[in-house]
Order: structure tokens, then C-alpha cells, then sequence
């Protein structure tokens, strides 16, 4: 496959979201120090997402896909998101994290569905990461994210941010 493949911008996507939320994971954890109870479980989830920017990089390179344009602008945005967040303390750090994760949940399940059985490598590798996205998602929800200042307003300002970023990065 080479850049003008199918999966091209899918990767692209992919590689940016998980740049993005380990950016996030920075700036929460540059907030929240590491002697928090929250960090642990932040720190766990960063490495996790270190792993899969990781691996969208090597598949990039393999495959000849460019990264987004708009990676400066997501390391600035994400790092300020997870600061902010986690300024307002713990429990919205990890309403960041539900709101992020139902959309990346959703955003892999789509790709997965539009793959079928024509890339299994790359199937396979979204898949596994969307579980840990998933337990992201469920670890944050235990840790009381439900019950940050304003969730519902929280967390919609997130989706909403999240969907707008899969629609930009997938093509610029």
C-alpha cells in the first residue's frame, strides 16, 4: 500500500489521535503532578498510548503516509486540554478521558466496520487498541469522572471537539 491507499487517511487519523492523547496525558499529568492517585492511572494510560503512536508511526512509515499538517497544532491543544482539565481537578481530568474514549471507541469501531477482512494487519491493530481505549474509558469512569464540575457540559464540548478532530485530521 502506498499513501494514496484507502487506508491512508485512516492511518493519518489514527496516528494523530493517539499523538494528541498523549499530549493530553502530558499536560494532565504536568498539572497533577505524580504523587496524585489519579496519576497512576493517568501515567498507565499514557504509556498505553505511547505504545499505539508508536506503532501508527511505524505502520506510516511502512506504508508512505503523511502525517497530518495540523501535528503542531495538536500538541499545543492537547497538552492545554489535559491541563486544563486537570486544573479543575481530577475527576474532569478523567471526564477528558470518558469523553475522548467514547469517541475513539466509536471512531475504531466505524474503521473496523469499513476494513472488513481486506486489511487484518491494520484491523487487528485497531482493534486491540480500541479495547484499551475502552478500559481507558472504564478505568476513568470508576475514578469518578461522572462526577467532575458540569460533566454533561464537559463532556460534550469534548465529543464535539474530538469528532471535529478525527473530520480535520483525516484530510489536512
Amino acid at each position: 500500500m502506498t499513501g494514496n491507499s484507502p487506508f491512508a487517511s485512516m492511518i493519518r487519523v489514527d496516528q494523530a489521535g493517539e499523538f494528541g492523547a498523549k499530549r493530553i496525558y502530558a499536560g494532565q499529568l504536568a498539572i497533577l503532578g505524580n504523587r496524585h492517585p489519579a496519576s497512576r492511572s493517568i501515567a498507565h494510560m499514557a504509556e498505553q498510548e505511547a505504545r499505539h503512536l508508536d506503532a501508527f508511526d511505524r505502520i506510516m512509515a511502512e506504508r508512505g503516509v503523511r502525517p497530518t499538517a495540523l501535528r503542531p497544532f495538536w500538541e499545543v491543544a492537547g497538552f492545554a486540554l489535559g491541563a486544563a482539565t486537570a486544573a479543575i481537578g481530577p475527576e474532569a481530568a478523567m471526564a477528558c478521558t470518558v469523553a475522548i474514549e467514547t469517541e475513539i471507541d466509536n471512531h475504531y469501531r466505524e474503521q473496523l466496520r469499513e476494513i472488513g477482512d481486506s486489511d487484518t494487519e491494520l484491523a487487528e491493530m485497531i482493534e486491540e487498541f480500541r479495547q484499551e481505549e475502552v478500559e481507558h474509558r472504564d478505568t476513568a469512569l470508576a475514578a469518578g469522572a461522572e462526577q467532575a464540575p458540569a460533566y454533561p457540559l464537559i463532556s460534550a464540548a469534548i465529543r464535539l471537539g474530538c469528532r471535529a478532530a478525527i473530520a480535520l485530521s483525516k484530510r489536512i
